[in-house]
């Protein structure tokens, strides 16, 4: 019997990143695993230091045969030359990003714990769908993705899931099953070496 594909990683950016320094980190993390995609998610909302955090990354990433996704903002998402937008507000703008950027366009969206927003952003035309957190957090208002609902949806829903928020070895060892994609941000770029630090993590869901 053959064995279960394992979770791709989707590589996700801290939400403050230092174009100093953040290309090189981004590059090694690139070289030393294989990344599915990379979603540049800063909190900034200034247009310029995004441009240019965008300018950087996607020519890491591009480097290498990665695509890369940003961050709600659809309209700089086609002016930057990146392969699409990942979607924060559920399924409420897939149509529009879908309309603005076409077919050939990465269009993702974030669902929460929602599984009724998740089949309502499948509908709509999302390639993937995100669920998350994934483990306990005590950020936003506590609530959690449970497995259960990752479970349900990789057995009746054909469009891609991918797991995110909060990962540590065990959520990830529990949910590789269960899941298409982990998304890993935050769980790598906090440590002093992002990629022996993925290494351990995928190591888990392995």
């Amino acid at each position: 019997m053959a064995e279960p594909e394992q979770p791709q990683i989707y590589l996700i950016t801290p939400p403050e990143i230092e174009l100093a320094r953040f290309p090189q980190a981004l590059s090694r993390v690139l070289d030393d695993h294989e990344i599915a995609c990379v979603r540049l998610a800063l909190s900034t909302h200034d247009e310029t230091a995004l441009c240019r955090a965008a300018d950087a990354c996607r020519e890491v990433a591009h480097a290498r045969d990665v695509a890369i996704v940003i961050d709600t903002h659809f309209v700089l998402a086609d002016r930057l030359g990146l392969d699409g937008v990942h979607l924060t507000d559920g399924a409420r703008t897939v149509r529009k990003a879908r309309k603005e950027l076409g077919t050939d366009a990465i269009v993702g969206a974030f669902c929460a714990a929602s599984r009724h927003e998740g089949m309502s952003a499948a509908e709509a035309g999302a390639d993937y769908v995100s669920f998350g957190p994934a483990g306990v957090s005590a950020l936003g208002d506590g609530s959690q993705a449970e497995p259960e609902l990752y479970e349900w949806w990789s057995q009746m829903i054909e469009v891609p899931v991918v797991a995110e928020g909060a990962l540590d070895k065990a959520t990830m060892a529990h949910l590789a099953s269960m899941t298409d994609f982990f998304g890993i941000g935050e769980e790598i770029w906090r440590e002093d070496d992002p990629s022996a630090a993925l290494a351990n993590l995928i190591a888990a869901g392995a």
